[in-house]
């Protein structure tokens, strides 16, 4: 085990459209480990998250294009600059440069709470009433109450 802090799940992260819940759930996890895993894991890590992340990217951008998502651009632009960098630290990492994967987890931790508060939110709202015919209601447990 490390001493390395990670990216736990948290009812946070719900958006109320259960497919893309389920997909997020999977992607905090690989997130996690990229941040907490041994270094000598490290590149088989990468190389799990790579595989997530096609197909994680690629359901949200055929969903935007099934149901015409409007500001889908901007939402693939935003998956498409993680994937390019994933790749160029994929290959870094195989070579032995642990610390700009680390790196890369760090900030990829950082990303995906605002991408999911806000352009992963928006596509599941839509989601849901294209498919449900309104929005969803999301109940989060356990979350600090501000006062």
């Amino acid at each position: 085990m490390t001493d390395r802090q990670g990216l736990p799940w948290t009812d946070a992260f719900l958006l109320g459209f259960e497919a893309m819940d389920d997909t997020h759930r999977e992607f905090v996890a690989i997130a996690d480990r990229l941040l907490t895993c041994p270094d000598e894991q490290l590149a088989a890590a990468m190389r799990d998250f790579i595989e997530h992340a096609e197909a994680h990217f690629g359901q949200e951008k055929a969903w935007m294009e099934e149901t015409d998502f409007p500001p889908r651009d901007c939402h693939v632009d935003d998956h498409n600059a993680v994937m390019e960098s994933a790749r160029q630290v994929e290959e870094l990492v195989r070579d032995g440069d642990v610390a700009v994967g680390r790196e890369f987890a760090t900030e990829l931790a950082r990303w995906f709470p605002s991408h999911a508060d806000y352009l992963d939110s928006a596509l599941a709202q839509w989601l849901a009433k294209k498919k449900l015919g309104g929005v969803p209601v999301v109940l989060r447990r356990n979350l600090p109450i501000d006062r």
